[in-house]
């Protein structure tokens, strides 16, 4: 084999080897001198796509970034690439069954989009004070777990894009334990449509109180891993002190809500400022901090975590025999639901009371199923604290048994257009932790 090396004469650092294989090119660096001597005094800006194959981001975002060397000049966010037309299929649909589409929005938080769904509908029917207590009980709790489970996932990715892939494996092996919570109590791991107009599909399970107190135990052990490893950890802070700076007015023009906001040391909070489902009577703390930026975002997020399992005691001290349901029957269905092999259902004593020893049953159920109910004229607006902030539904009925319109404000959404704010001016490097403070889920953007 004949090998010759000759070097470049525009590049004396890049040199390359002629083979019987063909030209082989290597590249030694040290050239950096040359690179800046060969930009100085130049003016042109690149534009790059970032996206919206995961760019090592929260879902299908595009970023079109104009960048200046490493420096970030101008960057807008393109969405869309996970729409979905769930609003407009909740026209096509019953109340009830609208509960199936709007859980599969922001699918790391499926409950929150029930319940303020479900607030919205009970609101215009004027039945809010007559949803059992043991409902709204279970309501907040499964909030609360699922607000343990969507801001696991926040740490987890959140870590694993800025390289700290330990956090990962703990923030998924923590998120299984609710999971697993929830597939007892629903039948279903993720979008399970639960929390229903009127109440709950169905009481907890035998064992579930148990089980939720076994994790409530677990969860803080498991939890310190994550914590122990980057809380005060330089090469972490290096990488999250200071970057993704968003300060209180800033957060104010653009109607950032969340964890974003609390970040600047504001302590806005629905479930005190605006409660609902009880909050009230909960006693938790509303966790802030001064920093602005996304290492303060992640010290929020552990601490709600904290809070959340407060409140998830608090609920389980709470819970008292009693029906799931609203008692009009002509509202709630279906009620009579259990959990089976192949996911929830009807449950058999149900389905035989109807079959085989009440046709009235059976007629109620035929109208209510293929109907379903109808809610008066008018429209709401209905808000929540989810764990992305303020999730809002905006709802008209025109007297029908269907929605006449669903708007849902979306956190994510909202909280998207800080992305501008927050990397213009930083590095390129800098964007992918800004983003994951964010803390964006694409199904809720687009919907």
């Amino acid at each position: 084999m004949s090998e010759q090396t000759t070097h470049s004469t525009a590049d004396p650092y890049a040199g390359f080897t002629d083979t019987t294989e063909g030209r082989v090119h290597t590249v030694t660096g040290q050239d950096w001198d040359t690179i800046t001597g060969a930009a100085a005094g130049q003016t042109e800006r690149l534009v790059v796509n970032m996206g919206p194959q995961h760019p090592s981001t929260h879902g299908v975002l595009r970023l079109i970034l104009e960048i200046e060397g490493e420096t970030v000049t101008e960057a807008r966010c393109g969405i869309g690439y996970l729409h979905t037309g769930i609003e407009k299929n909740l026209e096509y649909r019953t109340w009830t069954q609208g509960v199936t589409f709007v859980t599969r929005m922001d699918y790391l938080s499926p409950f929150f989009n029930e319940t303020a769904y479900c607030l919205a509908v009970e609101k215009l029917l004027g039945i809010t004070d007559q949803i059992p207590e043991r409902a709204n009980v279970i309501r907040v709790m499964m909030m609360e777990l699922n607000r343990i489970s969507s801001h696991l996932v926040a740490l987890a990715t959140g870590g694993m894009e800025l390289g700290a892939l330990s956090p990962m494996i703990f923030g998924f092996r923590e998120r299984e334990l609710v999971l697993d919570l929830f597939e007892l109590i629903t039948g279903l791991r993720m979008n399970s449509a639960y929390i229903r107009p009127g109440g709950v599909a169905q009481d907890l399970p035998d064992g579930a109180v148990e089980k939720i107190r076994e994790t409530l135990d677990l969860l803080p052990k498991r939890l310190k891993d994550t914590s122990d490893l980057l809380v005060d950890n330089q090469i972490w802070m290096g990488r999250t002190v200071g970057i993704g700076f968003l300060d209180l007015p800033t957060c104010m023009a653009l109607g950032i809500t969340g964890p974003v906001l609390r970040s600047t040391g504001f302590a806005h909070d629905l479930r005190k400022s605006q409660p609902y489902c009880g909050y009230e009577t909960y006693d938790f703390d509303v966790p802030t901090v001064d920093t602005c930026d996304v290492y303060g975002r992640f010290l929020l997020r552990i601490r709600e975590m904290q809070e959340s399992m407060k409140i998830v005691r608090q609920c389980l001290d709470r819970l008292k025999p009693g029906p799931v349901m609203v008692e009009d029957a002509k509202i709630a269905w279906p009620a009579q639901l259990a959990v089976g092999s192949d996911g929830m259902g009807n449950s058999l004593a149900h389905i035989k009371n109807i079959m085989a020893e009440s046709m009235e049953a059976l007629i109620h159920h035929f109208k209510l199923v293929t109907e379903g109910f109808r809610v008066p004229a008018g429209q709401v607006y209905q808000a929540i604290e989810s764990p992305r902030g303020e999730l809002g539904v905006h709802m008209v009925s025109d007297g029908g048994t269907r929605p006449y319109r669903v708007h849902f404000r979306d956190p994510s959404f909202n909280n998207l257009q800080a992305t501008a704010a927050m990397s213009e001016g930083g590095q390129v490097a800098d964007i992918i932790g800004a983003i994951a403070s964010i803390d964006p889920v694409m199904g809720g953007v687009d919907r």
